[in-house]
Formats: structure tokens, sequence, C-alpha cells
């Protein structure tokens, strides 16, 4: 492109021809006040077909699309007259509002529109066919809409996510802008997470110093809370101060200054475990404190053996069928005398015939029992093998978003407290330390509490490590399940999960059972067998539905890595159609019939049982669903998980990730029919043990391997899970000092 002369052009979009959700990059045609239809082009954040532009810019020649006008500054104006404030509502620039709408809301109140739809929505119902709910929508609407572009062009201008305004404009309102000038670290508020590199560089750009009082300070929480992405509690003090330092480019004086101006004002906390003084963030610190006392509590609750014990365990084995061994009854009996009961095994061990056991006990002595588990498809699964309701630990502490922070909150605690009389909580290895101290804050004193889980299983994606805390305490009554069961012997998943758990080499070369190993001699080979395993081999020859089949990888990046995979995997189940819309997001193009997996909680997301018999809210991290429509105009993806359906428009797009193949890290707590792993390169950190385990364990039917057999070696030798720093082993032994 050739630069020349700046000039300004005003005019109406006629037409958008592209649109990046994700920096505000867009192609316009503009109407030009001279008459001319021209293209143009540049950060221009969620424009709307007959929204009037102020453009300053250059011209210049594209190699492909020809003469454009490259815009550097935009200011937009408001519509004025009632036909372009018509033109401008019915080209769908406020979601909820068509033509026909448009036009009745134009007819009402001309000129004066926009002014109400800001400013007095509620006016709004006296259009027939909107009613009070959807007047206020359609201002919230409105208002969020001109604030977050406002926000999203100040965003380009500073080099800073354009995403980050909704986010940031939800938190702050319409003074994000002059706050943001005043502090720009407020951009790194938890919840908004913002780029600390990028927001350094605005600050700096501001002219902030480098050992500011506000650099330093957000500097250090910063590195506390991007920690917490590591699974670590606390950072020792010395380790804080040493990164801060070393990521602002100060003194280890000036970090440790910040330090103490942070806790005297409670930001973080100092503490001491083992001799060595450490920083916690606030909440962290009081969930671990929190979560040692109420767990010692329930230890110490010693309940009254029922006298008829012994009959009440027979009827339990009688109904299930089957013939305990002393270990599972001897849980069994724990459960009818503890307050707290931790129970522990691999694979085929027997923990769901003791949960069985113990529901039917608490049924005899008229104990009424909740299950939970941390995520839906492990709830799911919990129901299966149970007969009963489960939920997950969310919805059973009915967690919502509060709307005027954007923070999450549970509606049960001690003042609205669980009801049962026992709580049984499935796959504790993925509970963190958060987690697990709102659950206790929300079951009294004298309740009982069942934790069940695997500690070979990888680790809570959030901070902490409870469950293995727990067992390494020695603090908490526990049984550990070593027995595998001749049933369960007869898998050689269940076999050769126990072999890597042990540091041995999985049997790759037995083929009459359930599973296999398919080695291959290229990335490219890799993913074309799985493609082809799942397309055809596995549907064609073991009557395995490609729906009921879950690739795994153990990375996102490479050729082998979920990216890619989920291009090869979308080509090969769900081909592009002109019968089939789809709309592209950063590097996938979201098709009508793709399967997808939402990868963070939402409590505010309504859904409707597909057959219509209930409403509800809340789609959870893990949840994976089918979109079944996306709907261009009105700029929404419908999606149904399992029989629940939920509407997403394009700004809640990043809350999605193709689910053809996912990270081994998603698909803890689930439980699939069939499962394919892709086995080749990646980092050590993640072709560990506990990835491969956990992998291996997710397969209830069939477990294919793909790729390298000294990767599986690999993995199987490599025992290093990244350490984390947690208290709660030493809180509960109390060894621990303020």
């Amino acid at each position: 492109m050739n630069d020349t002369e700046m000039e300004i052009l005003q005019g109406t979009i006629s037409a958008v021809v592209f649109q990046n959700y994700e920096n505000g990059y867009a192609v316009l045609r503009l109407a030009a006040q001279d008459g001319n239809t021209v293209t143009v082009v540049g950060t221009i954040p969620m424009p709307s077909v007959g929204e009037q532009l102020m453009v300053t810019g250059r011209w210049g020649n594209h190699s492909g699309y020809g003469r454009q006008f490259e815009a550097e500054f935009l200011e937009r104006l408001l519509p004025q007259t009632e036909s372009q404030i018509l033109a401008f509502l019915s080209g769908r620039a406020v979601k909820g509002i068509g033509p026909k709408t448009a036009g009745r809301i134009v007819s009402r109140f001309g000129a004066k529109t926009l002014e109400i739809m800001e400013r007095e929505p509620e006016q709004l119902a006296q259009v027939p066919g909107i009613s009070p709910a959807k007047a206020k929508a359609i201002g919230e609407e409105f208002r969020l809409r001109t604030g977050v572009r406002r926000l999203m062009e100040f965003f380009a201008q500073h080099d800073l996510d354009a995403q980050l305004a909704v986010r940031v404009y939800r938190m702050y309102g319409e003074g994000a802008t002059d706050l943001l000038y005043d502090d720009p670290y407020l951009l790194m508020e938890e919840g908004l997470d913002a780029s600390f590199g990028a927001v350094d560089r605005f600050a700096i750009s501001l002219g902030v110093a480098g050992d500011d009082r506000r650099r330093v300070e957000a500097g250090i929480l910063f590195e506390l809370r991007y920690n917490l992405t590591a699974g670590h509690s606390f950072l020792p003090k010395e380790k804080l101060a040493a990164a801060t330092a070393q990521l602002l480019s100060v003194d280890v004086d000036t970090v440790n200054a910040g330090l103490d101006r942070l806790a005297e004002g409670e930001r973080v906390v100092p503490e001491t475990l083992a001799g060595i003084p450490v920083i916690y963030l606030p909440e962290l610190a009081e969930a671990e404190a929190y979560t040692a006392m109420r767990l010692l509590q329930f230890a110490a609750d010693h309940k009254k053996t029922p006298p008829d014990l012994d009959k009440m365990v027979r009827i339990a084995a009688s109904e299930s069928g089957l013939t305990y061994s002393a270990q599972q009854e001897q849980a069994i009996r724990d459960a009818a005398s503890c307050g707290v009961l931790v129970v522990t095994g691999g694979p085929g061990t027997g923990k769901t015939s003791i949960v069985n056991g113990i529901l039917s006990l608490f049924d005899q002595m008229g104990v009424e029992c909740q299950l939970a588990a941390p995520t839906g498809r492990a709830a799911k699964r919990l129901t299966e093998v149970t007969g009963r309701e489960a939920s997950t630990i969310h919805r059973l502490l009915e967690a919502g978003i509060d709307p005027n922070t954007g923070m999450m909150y549970f509606a049960k605690d001690e003042s609205n407290p669980l009801k049962a009389g026992a709580i049984v909580v499935d796959e504790m290895s993925m509970v963190d330390i958060s987690l697990l101290s709102q659950l206790l804050h929300a079951i009294p004193a004298g309740k009982r509490l069942i934790l069940v889980g695997d500690p070979d299983q990888l680790p809570p994606v959030g901070p902490g490590f409870p469950f293995g805390d727990m067992l390494r305490s020695e603090a908490l009554p526990t049984v550990r399940l070593t027995e595998i069961f001749r049933q369960a012997r007869e898998s050689l998943i269940v076999m050769n999960a126990h072999r890597i758990n042990q540091g041995q080499m999985p049997d790759l070369r037995d083929r009459k059972r359930d599973f296999f190993f398919l080695p291959c001699r290229s990335e490219q080979e890799v993913g074309a067998t799985i493609a082809g395993l799942c397309a055809t081999r596995l549907p064609k020859n073991m009557g395995i539905p490609s729906g009921e089949i879950q690739v795994l990888s153990p990375t996102r990046k490479g050729g082998v890595g979920t990216g890619n995979l989920n291009v090869l995997l979308q080509n090969a189940l769900n081909p592009a159609s002109s019968e089939k819309r789809e709309r592209k997001y950063r590097d996938f193009a979201f098709r009508e019939g793709d399967r997808v997996m939402q990868i963070r909680n939402n409590y505010d997301i309504p859904w409707k049982k597909t057959d219509g018999t209930a409403v509800g809210s809340g789609i959870y991290n893990g949840d994976i669903g089918v979109i079944t429509a996306i709907e261009l105009e009105q700029e929404l993806v419908r999606v149904v998980f399992d029989d629940r359906a939920a509407e997403y428009d394009f700004t809640m797009l990043e809350e999605l990730e193709p689910a053809y193949a996912i990270t081994v890290h998603k698909s803890q707590g689930s439980e699939y029919r069939a499962v394919i792993l892709s086995c080749w390169g990646g980092s050590p950190y993640l072709l560990n043990r506990s990835v491969l385990y956990t992998a291996v364990t997710r397969a209830r039917e069939l477990l294919i391997l793909v790729g390298r057999e000294d990767t599986v070696g690999a993995m199987v030798n490599n025992a290093k899970v990244g350490r984390r720093y947690t208290g709660l082993k030493l809180r509960l032994q109390g060894k621990t000092k303020c």
C-alpha cells in the first residue's frame, strides 16, 4: 500500500464485509457523503450497518482487493434523523431488534429513539410486542454495545486486547476510561484476565515510573495470581520477591517494601510454614486454614455405631449382589462411625461398590445423603453408577455470578446450609482448595462427609491439592484400597493402568482384549490414523459410534495437539457443506453439527430441556455438547449439552472449544466408551506418568494408543509432577505459624 496525505471521510456503513471479534479489525463498505461507496479497513470494533462514521486515514492500494481507505482514527456519529435511526436499528445494531421492531420503535419515539433506549428503556414497553423484560434487555444491550465499542477503540489505541473491553466495561461501567488513566493497573484485577505485559506497557506510556508503588504492588499480585495456574496456594517470600524484582527490573528491597504495604492493607497474608516465610493471597490463606479446621472437627466427631451394624452391612452386600472384601467392609463400617471418611484406590479396586454400600447403610440408618462431583460429566457418571441423582459441587452450593461485580457467589453457606445428613464427593483429586473450603462452609457440624478419589490422577486445575494433602497428613480416617478384583483383572485397561502407576511399561502386544497400541512413523500418520479410527474403523468394525469416541492428547500445540487434531477430525466427521452454517473464531470454524466443550464455569447461561419439561441456568467447565444451529443474522450459536439447550452470542465464543479432541487435563472426571490417545513428542512437563495414567483410566470399553512406543515409555518413566506449594498437610498436622 502507498501512503498518501491524511484525509477525513464521513458516511454511513452500508455493509460489513468482515469483522474480527477478537481484535476489532473490520472491513466495511462506507457510503460517503460525496455519493461514492468506498472500502474502509482498520480497527473499527463492533460496526453496524446504518451506523455513521467520521474516519481519518490514508488511501492505499491492496494487491488483492484494490483501492481502500486505511482508518487510523474514527469518530462514531449517532444517527440523528428518523430515517437514519431506522436504518441503524434495522441493520441489527442492537441484539433483539430486527427491521419490523425497529420500525415500530422509531414510529413511536421518532428522533428521540436512541435517547430513550439509553436513558429510559422502560418506555420501550409502550411498543406492541415489547414486554417490560425485553425493554430492559434492549436498554442494557444498547448501553453495553455503545460503552464496549468506545472502550475497544480506546484499547486499540493503546495496544490492549480488544476482547478485554467487555469484561472491563462490566466491572467498571461508563467511567472505565477515566479510572484507567488514574490507575492503569486496575486492569489487573481478578476476573479481567489481562496480560501484565500489555498493561505495564500501557502504564509506562502514561508516565508511570518503574518503581511506582502501584506498579510494584500490581507486579507482586500478578506473580501470586499467575502461580495459581501452576497449582500453588502460596509462594515462599524469597522466591516471590526475586521473581517480582526480575519481572519489574527493580531491586528486591523495593519489592519487599511493596509486600509490607500489601500486608498492611491486608491484600496479602504473610505466614510461616515449616520455618519458611511464605505469602498467600487472602482468599487462599482463609481457604486453607478453614478447610484444615473443619476437617479436623469432622475427624473428631465420632458417631455412635448402630447396634445392628453387622446386619446392615449384610443387607448392603445383598442389595449389590456382592461379597465384600475385608477392605470394602471396613470402609462401609467406618462410614457408620466417622464424621469424615477418606476412601482412595485405583481402578478396579471397588470404590464404586463401597459408595453404593455406604449409601445403602445410610438409607438403613435414616441418614439423607447428597452426592456431588467436581464436574458435570463426573456427576453424570456418579448418577449412572449409583442410580441416584448427583450434582456438581457448584450446583449443590447454588453457585451464581453477581451481576454487579461479575464475581462468583454461593447461596449455600453457614447461614443457609445443606440439609442432608451426609455428603458424598467423588473424584476428589479434581477438587481445589477454594472449592473444598466453600463446600465445608455449607456443611453444618454433626453431619457426615465421605471423600472418594484416586490421588494418582492429575491434580486439580485450581490451587492446592487437598486430596493428596489429606492422605499425606495421615490426620483423617482413611481406607486405602489395594486389591484388584477378578473381573477388573480381566481388563487390560485396568491392569495396564496399575502397571503404569507402578512405573512399569504397559503391555502393548496383547491385541485380544481392550487395550491396543498402533505405531506410527510421523505426526501426519498419527493424525490420519486417529481420523480413520473415528470416522470408519471403530464405527464399522466395532460398532462404536464416532460420538462415543473421545480423542485425547497431552498437548494443545503441534501436529498431534488438540488444535490440529480438531481440524482433522472436523474434516473427517463434519466436513464443510452448503447446508451447514459456520462461524470462524480464532483458528477454528465452528460449524453446525460440531462437538464442542464449555471451558469455564458460567452460572448465568440459561438453558431449557430439549423436551420442554424444565428450564434452568448454568453451563460448566468440561460440559460437552453439539452445535445444533448457527444464526448468522442474530449472531447466535445454539448448543445442546446432553438434554439441555443453550444459546451463545458471538461475543461468548471464547467460552467454547472444539471437542473432537481434548487435552487429558480436560478429560478428568469423565469416562468414555472408547478413548484414543495420541502419543508422540512434546514437553516433559506434559509427557509424564500422571497424564498417561489419567488418560488410560478414562476408557470404559476400549483404549487405543497411537504414536511412538518410546513416547509411552518416556511417560511411564517420568514420575515428576510439578511441585505445588500447599499448606493443608502442615495445617492438618498442626505445623503452621502466623
